[in-house]
């Protein structure tokens, strides 16, 4: 081989070797954005209303736990139930769907 041959030779595989680069880093863009995870969107739950509390202590109360009922009530520092702090109903609602005949 020439010292000319030798050089297009060394040129071609410089060429080469870009290319293949190029073509490694292009890869490996399309693997980031096929393997991110999407950003998970959590619903905001709503927060729930008087309304919904008072209904449902009611309910509770028909099915024959009045007693439970107030003593939750009082539980959360409160005479009465419109006297419960709304940032307490959902863990108020979760302790009143606990109240069951058994027990």
């Amino acid at each position: 081989m020439t010292k000319d041959n030798l050089e297009n030779l060394a040129n071609e595989m410089a060429n080469c070797t870009k290319t293949l680069l190029r073509i490694v880093e292009a890869l490996e863009n399309e693997m980031n954005n096929r393997t991110a995870e999407p950003e998970k969107v959590v619903p905001e739950r709503k927060a729930l209303s008087f309304e919904e509390v008072r209904k449902a202590a009611a309910d509770k109360s028909r099915q024959g736990f009045t007693a439970e009922v107030k003593a939750l009530i009082e539980k959360y520092g409160a005479e009465k139930l419109s006297s419960v702090k709304p940032e307490d109903y959902e863990a108020f609602m979760k302790e009143l769907e606990e109240i069951s005949h058994a027990g």
